[in-house]
């Protein structure tokens, strides 16, 4: 029954994700090709000082709340012995420095990226692209915008009737994944898989306070809109999966303008990990009542203040922030091998992630200064 039903939802996964390429190349492309090059600039500027501040909220929530919830967990040393040694060690793959990190921001190959996967290179060509393009002359290049308006206009009809069906492929994903986790999520990992869980929760439901307090949208509006990408969220486990659900929502319920959302959205999912001030806090906890380590305040400040900063360099990579965390742990007498208990118990807080980062992405866009954006639409053309 299983194996017949899980290949309809994957079905669904590959056809959201045959639009995501086309619809963000056509989306920059057309915000940008008419756009001075100055408002670009001002607007990312803008979108990554609202990605700052929604960390640095989230990351302050974090110390506050996840020691309060961890002091709660006590491990004997018995089940702290089975819990390790019934997760495999895991090698850590080769991760790039940060100078290959800014190299590759600028793709060799613009069709490679688009065939990785590799979301901010290709951000970046898009966006060069649409740039030079706006040099050009009205008659050479209103086709081009015209081309790449059509193919944008095209891949949001397809999504909008690919999500008719998500109720079909939202079950097909979810019952191999309720058949796989059974009942043995017990004990001292099941109080993590909860708090973990129960935490990046309570964080997605602060971003409605946070919308219903700093913009002029309804919480219910928000919540209306959130609902078709959260679906995707939870049952692919993929910000770039809902990234097309999320841009249909934004335009379509919340009214905001084609050309901001174009931009800002394929840039959140980018650069911007919500999830990880509230993840890095949770595993450490996690990780130090099972080896025994105690964390002071002091260390608690300084994990929650690593993760706002270096939650931009995360690896596109499963479970790649749980690599960036090593050193930290270590740093802090959390033993690098925890990392490897971690990623074998990564499934369930991974569906709270991915809903954590989706809603975040949302929010952003949402939080846009709304005066400086229309000012900025009316000044350079954002506005539809």
């Amino acid at each position: 029954m299983v194996d017949m039903i899980s290949p309809l939802g994957v079905l669904w996964v590959n056809a959201i994700r045959m639009t995501v390429i086309p619809l963000i190349v056509a989306s920059l492309i057309v915000a940008t090709a008419g756009t001075d090059a100055r408002a670009v600039g001002r607007l990312g500027a803008r979108a990554f000082a609202v990605f700052i501040g929604l960390l640095a909220l989230l990351a302050v929530m974090a110390t506050l709340v996840a020691p309060l919830l961890f002091d709660g967990l006590t491990i004997d040393a018995v089940a702290a012995e089975s819990i390790r040694a019934g997760t495999e060690a895991r090698d850590q793959p080769a991760l790039p420095s940060f100078g290959d990190w800014l190299t590759e921001v600028v793709p060799i190959n613009p069709i490679r990226a688009a065939a990785d996967g590799a979301m901010l290179p290709l951000v970046v060509f898009s966006l060069a692209f649409g740039i030079a393009l706006s040099r050009l002359s009205s008659s050479r290049r209103e086709p081009v915008i015209g081309f790449f308006s059509a193919v944008s206009d095209a891949m949001l009809l397809l999504v909008r009737g690919i999500l008719i069906v998500a109720p079909i492929g939202i079950f097909a994903l979810a019952l191999p994944l309720a058949v796989r986790l059974g009942t043995g999520v017990v004990g001292a990992v099941g109080f993590y898989l909860a708090a973990h869980s129960g935490l990046l929760l309570l964080a997605t439901l602060a971003l409605y306070v946070i919308v219903a307090l700093f913009s002029r949208v309804s919480v219910r509006q928000f919540a209306r809109a959130a609902l078709a990408p959260q679906l995707v969220a939870v049952t692919t486990r993929s910000s770039m999966a809902a990234l097309p659900a999320n841009v249909v929502a934004a335009e379509r319920v919340l009214g905001l303008p084609r050309r901001l959302v174009s931009f800002a959205l394929p840039f959140a999912v980018s650069v911007f990990r919500l999830n990880q001030p509230i993840s890095w806090l949770a595993m450490a906890l996690f990780a130090a009542k099972l080896y025994g380590v105690e964390l002071d305040l002091t260390s608690i400040i300084t994990l929650a203040v690593s993760s706002v900063l270096l939650s931009f360099s995360v690896p596109g990579i499963p479970s790649g922030s749980l690599f960036i965390v090593a050193p930290f742990f270590a740093a802090h007498g959390i033993p690098a091998e925890s990392i490897g208990v971690l990623i074998a118990v990564d499934l369930v807080p991974d569906v709270f992630k991915t809903l954590c980062n989706v809603t975040g992405h949302l929010t952003a866009v949402t939080l846009l200064p709304d005066t400086e954006m229309r000012g900025a639409a009316s000044a350079a053309g954002l506005d539809n």
